[in-house]
């Protein structure tokens, strides 16, 4: 991910100064191709910048974060924020006191066929938001350096991981969730699972969303299917990329409509880091708050909860 938002960077006017690594041949490595300084020190790097974009493994986002909030920078942070809830409080109260801005890199808002679908949900155009289905299934992540990934007591597990991304969707569509109950089918051999999430949200409107790592290697699908009572709204990565919206004949003849959408080739973490530095930048408000961040953990965690005791968990 360090090499994922070193590209997007690139696309500001920022000055890419350095980059630090528990890996230093990788540090090494991502520096000589963006022509930035190695530090070994992580203190060393904080000292040289205005802005720090954290990519570590979960667990060393709050140390990480708090760090740069006494150092007085500015910090970029990967999703998850953290791995409790408690202490991603920790942390925004560390930036708030410091006065420095934290932004939290939840992707998916940025991806333009969720944010077009976003946009006809907000504007109406298909009545009032019923139900939504969520999904997103990757492959089994590879074997990395550390293997941390599959010790859920560092990454938080296939949930925190990679279900937060809908979790935060679907609360940004349907706002405030107030109970999900969950259930996971895991693989007798090896860590291969896939797990079925329904959220309610006060609003009325529920969800299933579905995760997993289940595919094979390199297979990674995601998918939306947002229902209203006046249309409906779909889109996978199997097709296209304009989402496809359903709406009730106003005449004998049934209309499909597939919107096109301008833009479709930016890169989301070249839009979600262009989107960040300029709040920097200019002071003004971004798009996915960290407190928005933190919900996301709180209805994962529920989540898991709910995994664990095979009951509804209401937040």
């Amino acid at each position: 991910m360090g090499e994922v938002h070193a590209a997007a960077w690139r696309s500001t006017d920022a000055e890419l100064i350095g980059c630090a690594s528990a890996h230093l041949d990788q540090a090494e490595a991502l520096a000589s191709r963006y022509q930035m300084q190695t530090f070994a020190d992580y203190a060393e790097l904080l000292n040289e910048v205005e802005i720090v974009d954290i990519c570590t493994p979960t667990p060393l986002h709050k140390p990480m974060v708090l760090q740069a909030a006494k150092a007085g920078k500015h910090v970029i942070c990967e999703k998850p924020v953290a791995l409790l809830a408690e202490d991603a409080r920790a942390m925004i109260l560390a930036c708030k006191e410091a006065g420095v801005r934290f932004f939290v890199g939840m992707v998916v808002r940025f991806f333009p066929q969720y944010r077009l679908a976003r946009e006809l949900v907000a504007n109406g155009q298909i009545g009032n938001l019923c139900v939504l289905r969520l999904k997103r299934v990757s492959y089994v992540p590879q074997k990395s350096l550390d293997n941390w990934y599959f010790d859920p007591t560092l990454s938080g597990g296939m949930v925190i991981d990679l279900m937060i991304h809908d979790f935060d969707y679907g609360r940004w569509l349907a706002g405030e969730v107030d109970r999900v109950y969950a259930r996971r089918s895991r693989s007798e051999v090896g860590p291969a699972q896939y797990v079925q999430a329904i959220l309610r949200f006060r609003s009325g409107a529920i969800a299933l969303v579905e995760g997993g790592w289940a595919y094979p290697p390199g297979v990674f699908r995601t998918g939306l299917d947002l229902s209203g009572t006046g249309g409906l709204i779909e889109w996978n990565s199997d097709q296209p990329a304009p989402v496809l919206t359903f709406f009730p004949p106003t005449s004998h003849d049934t209309a499909s409509v597939g919107l096109p959408v301008s833009g479709l080739g930016e890169d989301p973490y070249t839009a979600e880091i262009r989107h960040a530095y300029h709040a920097i930048q200019a002071g003004t408000n971004f798009e996915v708050t960290v407190e928005d961040a933190l919900e996301a953990l709180r209805i994962s965690q529920a989540v898991e909860e709910s995994l664990s005791t095979g009951k509804p968990v209401l937040l």
